[in-house]
């Protein structure tokens, strides 16, 4: 099953909060066909981006860790180490997330059929 990361971005100044990057994993691409006219393959993410306020998505089969999701610990006087993984509750999040994709894409079968008009 997919996984979702949050990769912050260092702010701008014209930033009203950090900017970030969702991040995808364990990914695996799906195709829909639209239609014999269709051109290119749809994108599932296409305007997701800008929907929940991130400046891209990253989607990898792979998986991906990202350092800055983890927060190291350490006590100098015995030299002992801990890491601690912050990995975010996005119980449903993906569901939303599809519905969004499915909504996008029923969005653009009607615009392809009302250009053919």
């Amino acid at each position: 099953m997919a996984r979702l990361q949050i990769l912050e971005l260092p702010e701008g100044v014209d930033d009203n909060r950090p900017p970030f990057v969702l991040v995808i994993d364990q990914y695996t691409a799906q195709r829909y066909v639209l239609g014999p006219d269709q051109p290119e393959p749809v994108d599932q993410f296409e305007h997701v981006a800008e929907k929940i306020g991130a400046r891209a998505i990253l989607a990898f089969e792979e998986t991906i860790d990202i350092p800055a999701n983890e927060i190291t610990l350490s006590d100098a006087a015995d030299g002992n180490v801990v890491r601690i993984r912050v990995e975010p509750d996005l119980e449903g999040f993906t569901e939303k997330v599809m519905a969004e994709v499915a909504k996008a894409q029923v969005e653009a079968i009607d615009a392809v059929r009302q250009a053919r008009l």
